[in-house]
């Protein structure tokens, strides 16, 4: 059985006995049914990872010591920031899931006028509490141990016009720059994914003001989920870890 990987809210430390969050200690008392004497991998978010022994395993409550530590960098050299126009229904969790599993540092919902997804306050909120969660879900099965931070949503414009010293890219199907022409090296980019309808002529217009190329993946339309993880893949192989 592989050690199960869990994230811990709270800073680690050596020697400590802690016990574990709420859903962390359901996972693992009552999903995996582990008990006292197993092993567990921890991580806090600081690029460090602790081998845990577990004290004491009930449904509810999971308490384990804290073995030893050691660094465990896997972070790429680029910089990513994805921001993404909500799709609908899972197609936003499956784009933040797999992207993290890609690299992608930080992601910002983004609305724009053909965004198909509708929110009030409280339910949106619900949503970026629920995208967080799939984020850490992605760092304990993909082996990162930096969490990547989901944003609030903004409007396209806003978080186009934020100060960024990023390479700052959007995909469009009739640009005429591809990834493999950007100039190297390149250690930070800010990548834009519009709706499933695309975004409109004036947002394009926007964007070119803002400072942001308009970048061709191939010669295929793609789905915006399958865009993302695209542009971001081929972004890893050119400037990041990938290949």
């Amino acid at each position: 059985m592989r050690i199960p990987r869990i994230y811990h809210p709270e800073a680690l430390l050596v020697g400590s006995e802690i016990s574990l969050a709420e859903d962390a200690a359901n996972h693992v008392g009552r999903v995996l049914r582990m008990n006292a004497g197993q092993t567990l991998e921890l991580f806090d978010g600081s690029n460090l990872t602790f081998a845990a022994e577990i004290i004491q395993a009930g449904k509810k409550n999971v308490t384990v010591k804290i073995i030893k530590s050691h660094a465990d960098d896997r972070e790429s050299p680029l910089h990513l920031h994805l921001g993404q126009v909500m799709s609908r229904g899972e197609k936003m969790e499956f784009t933040i899931q797999k992207s993290i599993e890609l690299g992608v540092n930080v992601i910002t919902p983004l609305f724009s006028e053909r965004c198909g997804v509708k929110l009030d306050t409280e339910r949106l909120a619900k949503k970026i509490q629920q995208w967080q969660k799939i984020a850490l879900s992605a760092c304990e099965q993909c082996g990162r141990n930096s969490i990547p931070q989901i944003r609030e949503a903004m409007t396209l414009e806003a978080w186009c016009a934020e100060q960024d010293n990023s390479l700052k890219l959007n995909l469009h199907p009739r640009a005429h720059h591809s990834i493999n022409t950007l100039p190297q090296p390149v250690e930070r980019v800010r990548l834009l994914i519009g709706p499933e309808g695309g975004l409109s002529t004036d947002e394009i217009a926007m964007t070119a003001q803002y400072g942001f190329t308009d970048i061709l993946l191939g010669p295929r339309v793609l789905r915006t989920e399958t865009t993302a993880l695209t542009a971001i893949t081929a972004l890893q192989v050119r400037f990041g870890d990938i290949g």
